[in-house]
């Protein structure tokens, strides 16, 4: 037994890129097969193929609305509700085991790791220094602060419920799918932009962009599970400090108590000194660094049966409705 945890956690980089790949495949599955479903709904002539409900883990605002609203005794989102349990377990994720949503699952997450690492082999990595660096961090922030201003503070139970089963939410999946097949030379470039960037920052739009990474790195901060670095062990060698995908010092800290920090794990493998870098819970030293990453899969999934088992996954609304709603994809705007 001891030998196979020592194999998991000298392998946690390998487990953790095939995680992410596995959850990028799947991505990549439902995102075909409900282009195939818009295509049923607007193309004469093509074949059925269901609408698959994990397609609103991509309608993260939706998900937040309906999460305010559930909150305020308005139930269950009846139209996404795969979106807002998708986004529940995201959450839960974050408050118990660190942004390990961010590190292990997200695809966003996973195509900016491997920007990097192209990146890397290609010798484009830039390090920025830290007076462009810190003010950038706050970008994310300031995305979360309006978003949640908008939803949080200015829209009440009545103006939540209007939006739920307004027509722009109830297409929100294909007009998402839309502005993919068919943007503006805008946010085409803008797209580019910040793709080719991935390729230089090391995780450009995780790091300084995505306002819900922002979100789950202050929900983190309560997380018990923390990296913590022993100082007299420590050679200051700093490639922890190198290998991590959110660039934290770790050498000028002994507990990472960080919002940045999305639990890869990365660093502990890396170390060159037994027990300099430890995974730790409050109460006791050490804890199986590969727990983390199966603490982090368990939640998800159990989160995801639950929703299955309750009846919380499926939209009440028939395909027939989505066929005529979608036909309208291009003239339905925001409420």
């Amino acid at each position: 037994m001891n030998s196979i945890t020592q194999l998991l956690q000298n392998n946690l980089s390998r487990l953790r890129l095939l995680c992410q790949s596995l959850f990028a495949a799947f991505c990549l599955y439902i995102g075909w097969q409900f282009y195939t479903f818009y295509l049923w709904t607007t193309e004469p002539g093509m074949t059925f193929t269901s609408r698959p409900p994990a397609v609103e883990g991509f309608l993260p605002l939706g998900a937040l609305v309906s999460t305010k609203r559930l909150i305020l005794g308005g139930g269950y989102d009846t139209i996404h509700p795969a979106g807002l349990t998708i986004f529940i377990a995201a959450l839960l994720i974050a408050f118990f085991l660190r942004k390990g949503f961010c590190g292990w699952i997200c695809p966003v997450g996973f195509a900016s790791n491997l920007a990097e690492r192209f990146g890397k082999k290609l010798h484009l990595s830039l390090t920025l220094p830290p007076w462009l660096d810190l003010p950038l961090l706050s970008l994310k922030y300031i995305l979360l602060g309006f978003f949640a201003y908008l939803i949080l503070w200015q829209m009440d139970l009545e103006s939540l419920t209007a939006f739920h089963h307004s027509a722009y939410n109830l297409i929100s999946d294909a007009k998402m799918l839309h502005f993919f097949l068919h943007p503006s030379l805008l946010a085409g470039s803008i797209m580019l932009f910040l793709l080719l960037l991935s390729f230089v920052i090391k995780n450009f739009w995780c790091r300084y962009l995505c306002p819900y990474g922002g979100l789950l790195g202050l929900l983190a901060l309560a997380s018990p599970f923390q990296i913590k670095r022993t100082p007299e062990a420590c050679i200051n060698c700093k490639k922890c400090e190198e290998i991590c995908p959110s660039s934290i010092r770790i050498t000028n800290r002994q507990t990472v108590r960080n919002a940045e920090c999305i639990g890869c794990l990365d660093c502990l493998p890396v170390c060159p000194v037994k027990d300099c870098l430890t995974l730790s819970i409050p109460g006791r030293r050490r804890v199986p660094s590969f727990l983390l990453p199966v603490f982090i899969l368990a939640l998800f999934f159990l989160c995801y049966l639950t929703a299955r088992i309750t009846g919380h996954w499926q939209t009440e609304i028939t395909v027939e409705v989505f066929r005529q709603l979608y036909q309208q994809v291009s003239s339905v705007g925001h409420p």
